[in-house]
């Protein structure tokens, strides 16, 4: 006996499930593997930024004289970068709109290189004066503009490829490349210490061109989305998709700022201004912070997947939430923890702060912020929701420096609280996007499909590209 199927909500998925099957594509691993890889070449590249400027670049670029000052112009200096990312995401999420997101992909990744690679050759203070500080400005903007233009690449090109039930995985694993090249990066930074001075914040930047080819080659290899080459056949792509989005979805945008906030400037506290506090007040040495980071990051990868796989089951919005009060409860107990001077205990500060509360929000990101935008405008719409945070976290660790100047540690403890709890309150009033109504209604479709003689998993499963 058949089986009644319940009507469903919405009769397109129906038309749309013959151009992006249930399952996904073929291409549907090698894209989330080479979106992954680039995000974790691109990660290396701007975290070790972050790493430099917190641990090195205070007397390299800076007069030496006043390392308090130095490390406030520092910290400016990192925070120029994420100003101009939103610009670089709306330029990339225009041209992924328009023109595709594969080219996105490529150029972003190109301009990263070579700017990283530059950061690694440029003079000091000591050789140039001034014009080390504005050379470094100068570089650290094209980074800015380059990473800005990768995300929304990275994740859209996997969040169209995906099945449908799987997507929080697939954009799980595109987000968990981040944790992968901090961990590279902060191993390249702690086995380049022994090399002194004046090559141990060097070389980690030069080590970028050989990941940058292994990038390239990788995403030239990725098929296009296949949304993406559906809008285009169909004649729908967005003419002006920054002024589209701006007009009809500033609240999902607006929603997804806030939902950015609490885990990017999280981040910057926990981890950024954290490597400069406990270097500081010698807490511990660079050797210990480095590692106590790539194990958090090591975790992070594993974790970053867990949390997107976990929103495929219970929905984007709880696991959001869930993260969001573990960073409001965490602020003041991270800093005691870490003040103990325990190498251990800095350990586990670092663990609770990156893989448990960056992690649990980066995990639902991609999937999420992809869902709330239409396809024709979503890249310029997740991207510019995505990167305008930047300016807000990349300016937190001088704001998180300048605090703990006025006030010691206390400062910087609820600043990262009070980010959990701007997080908490976007959560509770951004739409679920794949609710038990959604899932649902998926599933609906999934056995109609096989009550027509369909079977959607074999859409994918016979073909020979190697997924």
């Amino acid at each position: 006996m058949t089986e009644q199927q319940p009507p469903l909500r919405d009769p397109h998925l129906a038309e749309v499930a013959q151009w992006h099957p249930i399952e996904g594509t073929p291409m549907k691993k090698r894209v989330a593997a080479g979106s992954s890889i680039g995000a974790m070449i691109e990660t290396y590249d701007f975290i070790g930024f972050g790493i430099a400027a917190a641990l090195y670049f205070n007397t390299v670029f800076f007069p030496a004289n006043d390392p308090l000052s130095g490390t406030l112009l520092s910290f400016a200096t990192l925070g120029i970068g994420f100003a101009v990312r939103p610009l670089g995401g709306i330029i990339g999420g225009i041209l992924g709109d328009k023109i595709g997101r594969k080219p996105v992909l490529v150029g972003s990744l190109l301009l990263m290189g070579a700017a990283t690679v530059l950061i690694g050759a440029l003079p000091t203070y000591q050789q140039v004066g001034v014009w080390a500080g504005i050379l470094l400005v100068i570089v650290r903007v094209i980074q800015g503009l380059a990473f800005g233009a990768e995300w929304g690449g990275a994740i859209l090109m996997t969040f169209e490829h995906a099945p449908w039930r799987k997507k929080g995985l697939y954009t799980g694993v595109t987000q968990a490349g981040f944790p992968v090249g901090l961990l590279l990066a902060n191993f390249a930074f702690l086995i380049s210490v022994p090399l002194g001075e004046q090559w141990a914040w060097r070389v980690p930047f030069l080590l970028s061109a050989v990941l940058i080819i292994v990038g390239i080659f990788i995403r030239l290899k990725v098929e296009e989305s296949p949304e993406f080459e559906e809008l285009k056949e169909e004649g729908d792509l967005s003419k002006n998709p920054l002024k589209e989005v701006l007009r009809d979805d500033w609240k999902n945008i607006l929603r997804a700022f806030c939902l950015r906030i609490a885990e990017t400037a999280g981040y910057a506290v926990s981890v950024t201004f954290m490597l400069s506090y406990i270097n500081e007040e010698k807490l511990a040495g660079r050797s210990t912070t480095l590692t106590a980071t790539m194990i958090a990051a090591a975790i992070g990868i594993f974790a970053t997947t867990f949390f997107g796989a976990w929103t495929d089951k219970i929905g984007r919005r709880p696991v959001y939430i869930l993260g969001t009060v573990i960073m409001i409860a965490w602020g003041i107990p991270m800093f005691l923890v870490v003040n103990t001077g325990s190498a251990v205990l800095i350990i586990v500060a670092f663990v609770i702060s990156y893989s448990v509360c960056q992690n649990s929000l980066a995990g639902v990101q991609g999937a999420w912020f992809c869902e709330l935008f239409n396809a024709n405008t979503r890249t310029t719409g997740a991207s510019l929701a995505y990167q305008m945070s930047a300016v807000v976290s990349g300016f937190t660790p001088l704001i998180a420096t300048a605090l703990y100047i006025s006030t010691g540690w206390i400062g910087p403890a609820v600043l990262f609280s009070f980010y959990g709890l701007l997080g908490l309150v976007a959560a509770l009033v951004t739409r679920e996007t794949w609710g038990r109504a959604e899932r649902d209604e998926v599933a609906a479709l999934e056995r109609a499909l096989k009550a027509d003689g369909v079977e959607p998993a074999r859409r994918t499963t016979d073909s020979t590209s190697g997924s």
